[in-house]
């Protein structure tokens, strides 16, 4: 029979327990990555390890900024679904600024999704000596769906499109001339290793907060693959 003492006791323990490391480290990594497999969406074997290492040594930073994510995910969430974008993709604010608007990186990429200025007026943001649109969350969001969704139109492949968000459209191009593929582990080599680890990273952003990957974490032929049950 439980006594009032043992209540007590079981209470104290569940209190405990929640507020433990352990109970952070679930709640925040969400699944271990040996079980992803278990959800059919395959961890890609050259990237495997990778994320384990980064989540592992980034997870103070990774909490912090999930701590501070609610806002400015659900804008992102709703910009992204008027334009028909996974919204998992708002994980490449994650990996670009850490969601800081007022990001400024020393080549002159600003705001939470690090648009250069003349890309940033491309797509519609006013950049000048008065005013930078690009620290408003709200329209370089709305310019960062247009740019991603052009992107998406000439790759058809998430992968590609977070590497030619990185280094632009050309240098993409050419590893897949190179490489003859258009499978992204295929051309990793011949793309900018800036590139490469800005896709690696999303993929373990994506990881960390989801616990499993999407449309945005596998190559075209794994998404088809994974669609198919093969």
């Amino acid at each position: 029979m439980l006594t009032p003492a043992k209540i007590n006791k079981c209470i104290l323990f569940l209190f405990i327990t929640l507020l433990s490391e352990s109970f952070m480290d679930n709640r925040h990594a969400c699944k271990d990555l040996d079980t992803a497999e278990s959800d059919n969406i395959t961890l890609n074997i050259h990237v495997r390890q990778y994320v384990k290492n980064y989540i592992r040594n980034n997870r103070e930073a990774l909490i912090a900024i999930q701590g501070r994510s609610a806002r400015p995910f659900r804008l992102i969430d709703s910009v992204f679904g008027r334009y028909g974008l996974p919204k998992e993709m708002k994980y490449l604010a994650v990996i670009e600024s850490e969601l800081n608007t007022r990001a400024l990186s020393p080549v002159g990429a600003r705001g939470a999704w690090q648009l250069m200025p003349q890309t940033a007026q491309l797509l519609g943001l006013k950049v000048d000596s008065n005013r930078d649109e690009r620290i408003q969350l709200g329209k370089s969001t709305v310019a960062a769906a247009k740019y991603l969704k052009d992107l998406y139109g000439e790759f058809g492949d998430w992968l590609l499109v977070l590497a030619a968000y990185n280094a632009g459209p050309a240098p993409v191009y050419r590893a897949i001339h190179r490489s003859g593929s258009r499978d992204f582990w295929a051309l990793e080599k011949y793309l900018p290793a800036e590139s490469r680890g800005d896709v690696k990273r999303f993929i373990a952003s994506h990881y960390y907060f989801e616990g499993n990957g999407s449309v945005t974490t596998v190559t075209k032929g794994e998404w088809v693959s994974y669609k198919s049950g093969i």
